[in-house]
């Protein structure tokens, strides 16, 4: 900024400028000043080079980037994302921060990867020649899984606010973290759920043979395991499968207390239609695969009171709600529509990165990285501190359940 202002332009530019602006210029020690009429309008060395005149510090500019499907079928979650994102940004702004003696200014750069591989390896890597100093996304691990490979390249740190899958966190890149649980942390709070809660005994784990499927039933029978039981029966059902009255008839010979399934809600409708016809009770569990709005209308009168419970990522406790209801009203007051689902965890991956860097004292990932890892955050989602994979400790799980044909909260677990 200095070296501009010291920058003397030539006389027939000051002359140019002058008769386009309708008045005199004077040039002066390489500032171009207004005259106005009279001498004493010429401000004298003193007054411009004076305290007051003295410019303001050069602030430092922090670049996130955000990436996400802000287009196609589900481009409204990602749009969703970008508008926590950008509420972070709003508030970190509005804090007065300092980074190395200097003012800071945060900015946001987002991208479109349309929930696509390839489209999000191309995504990320226009965000590393933007120049980001850190990454928040990608909202589906089918995107943050190859996006990953592009910023650890880079040494870029990415924080996703929504990829479950747990590959992203196994695939050895030092930068890498997520704000929810991943499948198998799922699974295994549902086993302890089994085990603690429903008391029960008996056991029968279904899962589709998706790589979904396998790691949400692993992670089940891992946490009945530590909740001191064991799996009566293990059974595979494709997804996409038509016929579910032999594994119906299955579960009818076993009499289980609890048929867990790691699947999608297009099978357990069906699945559940065929359990009811055969007169089988269990209580039935499942993942986020089963846990939409859609399943009563897959379900039918099949679906019952209360005989379904199904989980997803994410969630805050009684004591953590306060914080949350906050940000809703905020969100709700900025931008005039209710949040989809994830925009909180992605105000928080802004903030997480932020407290890093701030803590750090630098947007260098080689010097903010350590604080990343071992510093505890507490955001709109809860506690946020990361092991050394770069899950969260101890992540949340919304339980869910039905009654009179409607999704209903029955309770948050860590």
């Amino acid at each position: 900024m200095r070296d501009q202002l010291l920058r003397l332009p030539d006389n027939s530019l000051i002359n140019n400028w002058g008769s386009r602006m309708g008045k005199n210029f004077v040039a002066v020690a390489g500032l171009v000043l207004p005259l106005m009429a009279g001498a004493q309008s010429v401000p004298s060395i003193t007054q411009m080079f004076g305290d007051r005149a003295a410019p303001a510090p050069e602030a430092k500019v922090v670049r996130i980037g955000h990436v996400g499907p802000t287009s196609g079928a589900i481009g409204h979650l990602g749009k969703d994302n970008e508008l926590g994102a950008r509420m972070a940004i709003n508030a970190l702004n509005s804090m007065s921060l300092t980074m190395q003696g200097m003012p800071v200014v945060w900015e946001l750069q987002t991208e479109d990867d349309q929930a696509d591989p390839v489209e999000a390896v191309a995504a990320a890597r226009r965000l590393v020649r933007g120049g980001v100093h850190g990454v928040v996304g990608h909202l589906n691990s089918g995107a943050s899984i190859p996006g990953a490979a592009v910023y650890n390249a880079a040494g870029i740190p990415m924080v996703s606010p929504s990829s479950t899958n747990p590959k992203l966190t196994r695939l050895g890149y030092r930068g890498v973290f997520r704000l929810v649980g991943d499948d198998m942390q799922m699974g295994e709070q549902l086993g302890r759920v089994a085990v603690e809660r429903f008391r029960a005994k008996k056991i029968l784990v279904l899962d589709d043979r998706t790589a979904y499927g396998a790691y949400v039933s692993e992670g089940f029978v891992e946490g009945v395991r530590k909740a001191g039981s064991n799996i009566a029966d293990q059974a595979y059902l494709p997804e996409g499968n038509k016929d579910y009255r032999q594994i119906a008839s299955r579960a009818q010979s076993l009499g289980p207390d609890v048929i867990f399934f790691a699947g999608m809600d297009t099978d357990a409708g069906p699945l559940l239609r065929d359990l009811r016809r055969a007169g089988v009770r269990s209580m039935f569990i499942g993942g986020d695969g089963i846990c939409s709005s859609d399943l009563p209308r897959l379900t039918g009168a099949a679906l019952g009171d209360e005989r379904v419970l199904c989980a997803e990522a994410g969630g805050v406790t009684s004591e953590e709600a306060d914080a949350l209801k906050v940000f809703k009203e905020d969100f709700r007051k900025q931008y005039g529509q209710e949040i989809q689902v994830y925009a909180p965890y992605t105000y928080d991956a802004v903030m997480v990165l932020a407290n890093a860097m701030i803590s750090a004292n630098s947007t260098s990932p080689q010097e903010y990285l350590p604080k990343l890892k071992s510093t505890p955050y507490t955001g709109v989602t809860g506690a946020i501190s990361f092991d050394n994979k770069g899950d969260l400790l101890k992540p949340a799980f919304t339980m869910m359940t039905y009654k009179g044909g409607q999704r209903i909260t029955a309770g948050v677990v860590r």
